[in-house]
């Protein structure tokens, strides 16, 4: 089947599903070795049929297997690529206190991207269950590999594996052709690459960790767009790529506050993607401003929390959407959550009902605003 509708939708959504009970309770019982692998696998197939057949039943034009498989966000994907070595720390005072261990990772070895990553199995499973409906690959942006697994990583600076920082850019950039080629080569027309680390470069508390450690932000804002445009520049013509940043998600906390403005030139203006996922549910986020830099992208506006369960007001929203075609024409915005509903499997401090409660706002207020 050739596609033809393509991404970002008016009424899109970052990725991102609460786990239903069962696939809670499967988990469970394959860390406690009562189940296979397979069987695990079993559940999720089921789970994930399950949530494809809701999110169109609410009228979306995209579906995602919610993370479904994952117990991170980034984490499964990027354990799985060659040269990854991964651990725990204590980490007091993360995300307000609610995460107290870590799991981290470093660049130990000459970096790679595996043929038989799991999550291009998992892209296959997805596309087949969603029919008509375009499917939506979710995973880490390569920054925060660069981040992350080298320039913030203590075990990395200690012991580097490369024999200078723009080697390791160089081969992250090429981990990541690999990997767009090869969804590409799995039928994946839609991938979102959800890259929480440009939060530290308009973080002020996280710029000066940056600092103390060596290096200068604004080199970095520089070096962080640089690798992903690298690493997108020959995306197949046909397939969208767009880039998710957020202050962080965990158990609805946060871990980064500050608007775009440090980073937007340098993003808005220079990186080549489709478009920008963009939180600005609360004042965290700053105010519109930013996206003056935006040239032909698509903008999706995050501005229905995920965190809590409270519903929007719809006349809200679309003040704020207009409010946001001061700097980005409406033919160029969309609507969505600003995060998903469960970076991690613990998910956010809502109910399986609120997640749909919003979803379905996002739907309305896009008919609306845009006259679907």
């Amino acid at each position: 089947m050739i596609q033809t509708k393509k991404g970002p939708f008016r009424a899109d959504h970052v990725g991102s599903f609460l786990r239903p009970a069962a696939l809670k309770e499967a988990r469970a019982k394959f860390t406690d070795g009562e189940i296979t692998k397979a069987e695990l696998r079993k559940v999720e197939d089921i789970e994930i049929e399950k949530l494809v057949a809701k999110q169109k039943e609410v009228g979306l034009e995209v579906v995602t297997d919610g993370e479904f498989r994952r117990k991170w966000w980034h984490l499964d994907f990027i354990q799985a690529l060659e040269g990854i070595r991964v651990f725990d720390v204590d980490a007091p005072g993360l995300f307000q206190g609610t995460m107290k261990i870590a799991t981290v990772y470093t660049v130990d070895s000459k970096l790679a991207f595996p043929e038989d990553h799991p999550f291009l199995a998992d892209f296959k499973f997805l596309k087949e269950v969603a029919g008509d409906c375009v499917a939506k690959q979710t995973i880490p942006g390569p920054n925060m590999i660069f981040h992350s697994g080298v320039v913030g990583s203590k075990a990395y600076m200690e012991n580097p594996v490369y024999d200078s920082l723009d080697a390791a850019a160089a081969d992250i950039i090429q981990v990541y052709r690999d990997a767009i080629q090869a969804f590409y080569d799995a039928g994946c027309r839609y991938l979102q690459l959800d890259d929480t680390s440009w939060g530290a470069l308009f973080s002020e508390a996280f710029r000066k960790k940056i600092e103390e450690n060596g290096f200068d932000p604004e080199v970095l804002i520089q070096k962080f767009a640089d690798i992903t445009i690298e690493a997108v520049a020959n995306k197949p013509e046909d397939m969208t790529i767009t880039i998710h940043i957020c202050r962080g998600n965990f158990k609805s906390a946060w871990l980064y506050q500050g608007g775009y403005e440090p980073i937007a030139k340098e993003l808005f203006s220079r990186v080549n993607v489709d478009g920008f996922f963009l939180e600005f549910d609360d004042e965290r986020a700053g105010d519109f401003t930013p996206l003056r830099f935006i040239k032909n992208q698509t903008v999706v506006l995050g501005l229905i929390t995920s965190k809590t369960s409270a519903l929007e007001d719809p006349e809200q929203i679309k003040g704020r959407i207009q409010e946001a075609s001061k700097y980005v024409p409406l033919n160029q915005l969309c609507l969505s959550p600003q995060c998903g509903f469960a970076s991690t499997e613990e998910g956010n401090l809502v109910a399986e009902e609120n997640q749909w409660d919003k979803l379905s706002l996002v739907k309305q207020i896009a008919d609306d605003v845009w006259d679907n």
